[in-house]
């Protein structure tokens, strides 16, 4: 009996193995769903769209967005964690998401690191430091010395405790050494507003966030917290230009697929994005948010899974050494 059930099982397992890879060969053949955990119009959003509407072109199917909004990304990362790992639904993850999440949240339905697959970074953006119109002098340096010597009158305003936003500004806080009023709004839009109208004195958060403000002249752009400039605002220094070296933040949304999703469907839909972001539309659309594709060096699902790993390590101790937790 044991010999029979032993042989049952391996033909089990051998016709199981077989059907996924015939589903991969003729992959895709219907709809795929790409889960943005996020609501509609964020930038989040509209990279997945851009995206999206070009893959569907290059893989003959329409890769359909749907918006799961909840407990910063974690309610739609949840969903395609546990969705069939077949390439049908995937996930236009956030880094904040993607790499916050384990050290913010304890009782986490996932592990960003072994339940999803890498496919590929799709688009990155720096953070950027932007002051009230209020505050005095024109340089980074100027700004830090005052809020040296002001620490305790100056609010320092973010999209909400553990967003991108605030953790930015804890490493420039840090850097610095000083400990201002932290205001948390429910996003950045609220929070910009009060950043023109002088009721808090900085903000760190993403070029594609920020663009409008600074183009206008409402706001004052200090330092791209980044390795390089940004395309979009070259005239703006990075933060080690500025005198702060190491201040460095640049959040990146990649495509993720559930864990076991074979190997030639992660591979069909790499192909699928690079072909995307090459696009010269696509291109036009990234650089009018801000936004940048991945270099070269930067497209491969080894690549994401090892930045993906690196941003975990990085922001997890971070979070963990400010004890910032989010009930």
């Amino acid at each position: 009996m044991t010999l029979i059930r032993l042989a049952f099982a391996a033909a089990v397992t051998t016709l199981f193995a077989g059907t996924i890879e015939s589903r991969a060969q003729t992959f895709p053949n219907r709809p795929i769903t790409m889960v943005v955990p996020f609501a509609p119009g964020g930038p989040t959003d509209i990279v997945a769209r851009i995206v999206a509407e070009r893959m569907s072109q290059t893989l003959g199917q329409q890769v359909v967005i749907e918006n799961v909004a909840g407990a910063a990304g974690t309610t739609g990362a949840t969903r395609v964690a546990r969705a069939a790992p077949d390439g049908y639904t995937i996930l236009m993850g956030p880094m904040s998401t993607m790499s916050f999440s384990p050290a913010l949240y304890p009782r986490l339905g996932f592990d960003p690191l072994t339940d999803f697959e890498p496919v590929g970074i799709v688009a990155s953006a720096p953070i950027m430091l932007v002051a009230s119109n209020r505050s005095p002098g024109t340089t980074l340096q100027d700004f830090s010395a005052h809020l040296k010597a002001n620490a305790q009158s100056v609010n320092n305003g973010n999209a909400g405790i553990g967003s991108t936003s605030h953790l930015a500004c804890v490493l420039y806080n840090n850097r610095v050494g000083v400990t201002p009023t932290l205001v948390p709004y429910r996003g950045t839009g609220p929070a910009l507003q009060d950043l023109v109208a002088g009721q808090i004195g900085y903000l760190c958060d993403q070029v594609t966030s920020l663009m409008g403000q600074i183009q206008a002249g409402a706001v004052k752009p200090l330092a791209v917290l980044a390795p390089t400039r940004s395309a979009v605002l070259p005239n703006v220094p990075t933060s080690a230009e500025a005198g702060l070296p190491g201040v460095e933040m640049v959040v990146w949304n990649s495509v993720f697929a559930p864990k076991a999703t074979p190997a030639e469907i992660v591979n069909a839909l790499n192909a699928a994005i690079q072909k995307a972001i090459d696009d010269p539309g696509a291109r036009q659309s990234f650089l009018q948010l801000g936004a940048e594709p991945p270099t070269a060096a930067q497209r491969s699902p080894a690549a994401l899974r090892a930045t993906h790993a690196a941003d975990v390590a990085k922001w997890g101790q971070i979070i963990r050494d400010a004890n910032i937790k989010v009930e």
